[in-house]
């Protein structure tokens, strides 16, 4: 088998055992505490340690063989993943019923830990399809990268549910540390050749160090690209919106085991969006098929939850999801191509945390501004008199009107970044790159769906 393929199905089972792991300790959380403040501060422990370790993962990668780095990776989860299940095992039963107490939050922080140190995988990967696969071909293994993401993504939920219900997290740690052990020895048999040059003996070696101000001369290089990772922490910003409110807004449609259904049938939109873009690429614009995307996918959040329906609330996901790969594809592709490979573990590292930290602060602002500003604007105040009778009012239409105006908003930044100086360098600089022809620099205005 193709050595590529194999590192995808070795990254699909680590996916899903890590992910696994973090969906189970939120259910079960909940459940031994009925604490959604204690749910809510795992997911900001997530995001905050993504955020924190994203640029030392990178330069974990790049100084050393991306093969050392995933195995590394599996090593330490699996480290953390037995200090938990020692804990488990020793601390009393009652101690995990505290949503305050120190036994439970040292037992979430250690699994959180594990869950964390899979990052230097999805760091890894893309710097591998760079390696490995041909420039006119990279574009498409992105899309089985984003496919991957997809079934671990779809699988997960429901395997944690019945996990936790079958046995807590007595049968989620020793499950975790077998597959992960797997992983572990099935990655040190895959043969990868990473063509890493000897070192010059009359050039000193470049220190293993994080080097950030080294990383962001690299990104400051190339023109328009921090443009780029800027305008995908915008669009994390507002993507925190929806991490923040979608659940409460689906759960005032249908219940929680229709939509926990619902949403397993929605991430089925991650794996055709990987096939599709497996068979027939990006483009030669991977930037442009990018903004693109972007313009629609804001463009459906501008409209679907204009009404409360279910149905409208179901073909708005799918399209979000379904297009979501897309933009991740091709950020990865434009990166792989203007970026120097011993350098883009640290780039990929430097662009997961900074877009990374903006999910976390919308979600942490937004709920509260929901909750005491926007619903009672579209309850009892001004905004329930002027649109309430064809938005309808209430909480839900509250939220809402949140998902409608984030979708506005998303839509004119996304014409501004079309419309941009840096959109123009940035192209041009991947253009020269791959010897095709740039944009009109004079172009003007957004690009028609037909010219992707």
């Amino acid at each position: 088998m193709n050595p590529f393929h194999q590192i995808l199905g070795n990254n699909l089972v680590a996916n899903i055992t890590n992910f696994t792991v973090w969906f189970a300790i939120t259910f079960w959380v909940f459940i031994e505490t009925q604490s959604v403040f204690a749910t809510g501060m795992i997911a900001g422990i997530d995001l905050v340690l993504t955020a924190a370790f994203g640029i030392w993962f990178g330069s974990i990668v790049d100084h050393n063989s991306k093969k050392a780095a995933m195995m590394g990776s599996s090593l330490v989860s699996m480290g953390f993943y037995a200090l938990s299940l020692v804990l488990l095992l020793l601390a009393p039963a009652a101690s995990f019923a505290d949503p305050y107490g120190p036994v439970l939050w040292g037992f979430v922080l250690l699994v959180m830990l594990g869950v964390i140190a899979g990052n230097i995988r999805s760091i890894a990967l893309p710097t591998l399809v760079t390696m490995l696969i041909p420039e006119d071909r990279r574009d498409k293994a992105n899309g089985l990268v984003g496919m991957v993401s997809g079934i671990g993504f779809l699988t997960t939920s429901v395997i944690s549910g019945f996990l936790v219900a079958w046995g807590g997290m007595l049968l989620v740690m020793p499950l975790a540390l077998l597959f992960t052990a797997l992983t572990f020895f099935h990655m040190a048999m895959i043969g990868i050749d990473e063509g890493r040059p000897a070192p010059d003996p009359d050039v000193p070696p470049e220190p293993k160090r994080v080097d950030i101000a080294g990383t962001i001369r690299v990104v400051g290089a190339v023109p328009g690209l921090f443009a780029l990772i800027l305008f995908a922490t915008f669009n994390n910003f507002l993507g925190g919106i929806f991490m923040a409110l979608l659940d409460a807004y689906g759960l005032s449609l249908v219940s929680v085991e229709v939509w926990g259904l619902t949403f397993g049938v929605l991430s089925t939109a991650f794996i055709i969006s990987g096939i599709v873009i497996a068979r027939t690429g990006l483009g030669s614009r991977p930037l442009r098929t990018l903004l693109l995307v972007n313009l629609i996918t804001w463009s459906v959040c501008c409209v679907f939850a204009i009404q409360h329906s279910y149905w409208l609330l179901v073909a708005g996901c799918f399209i979000w999801m379904l297009l979501g790969p897309y933009a991740e594809a091709a950020e990865h592709t434009t990166l792989q191509k203007v970026v120097p490979l011993e350098r883009q573990g640290r780039v990929f590292g430097l662009a997961q945390s900074v877009e990374q930290a903006a999910s976390p602060l919308t979600a942490f602002l937004i709920g509260p501004l929901t909750e005491f500003v926007v619903i009672p604007f579209m309850t009892v105040g001004f905004g329930a008199e002027a649109i309430g009778g064809w938005f309808g009012t209430g909480p839900a239409r509250g939220i809402a009107l949140v998902f409608t105006l984030a979708g506005l908003l998303g839509v004119a930044v996304t014409v501004l970044a079309f419309n941009s100086r840096s959109y123009r360098l940035l192209s041009a600089a991947y253009a020269e790159a791959l010897n095709v022809p740039p944009d009109d620099p004079s172009a003007s205005g957004t690009p028609s769906p037909s010219a992707a």
